[in-house]
């Protein structure tokens, strides 16, 4: 399965951008500013591709899938959430989208993941982030 983010509207708070499944729109994403210096917990994670795995958040006491080897990042998941304060640095994914908000998070996120959970039990995941 192949995941791909591409970033499309940029503001002094958050990045905006559309999520598509093998070449298919899913759903929007919400993350954190772009910066060119990492601020912890308020920036975006850099571009490029990075292999998901399913496995357990201690954070949020569930499976979640989480993104594997972000240089200067540890834990960055795919999760549900609506504004940056949501992010610390993860993906967040939503229905609905309007200035610094993604709406309907949890709904996109379920059938997401429903998806992500099939495709791993039998190959790998990647995502890229344009």
């Amino acid at each position: 399965m192949d995941l791909r983010v591409k970033r499309l509207e940029f503001s002094d708070d958050s990045t905006i951008g559309e999520l598509s499944v093998d070449g298919e729109f899913e759903c929007y994403t919400l993350e954190d500013k772009v910066r060119p210096v990492k601020i912890k917990g308020k920036t975006a994670i850099p571009a490029g591709q990075y292999e998901i795995v399913i496995n357990f958040s201690q954070r949020f006491q569930k499976p979640l899938p989480l993104l594997l080897n972000v240089p200067n990042f540890e834990g960055v998941r795919i999760h549900p959430g609506n504004i940056s304060a949501n992010t610390e640095g993860c993906i967040l994914v939503g229905d609905t989208k309007s200035v610094n908000f993604i709406g309907q998070s949890r709904v996109a996120f379920d059938r997401l993941f429903e998806k992500m959970k099939t495709t791993a039990e039998t190959q790998k995941i990647f995502i890229e982030i344009e």
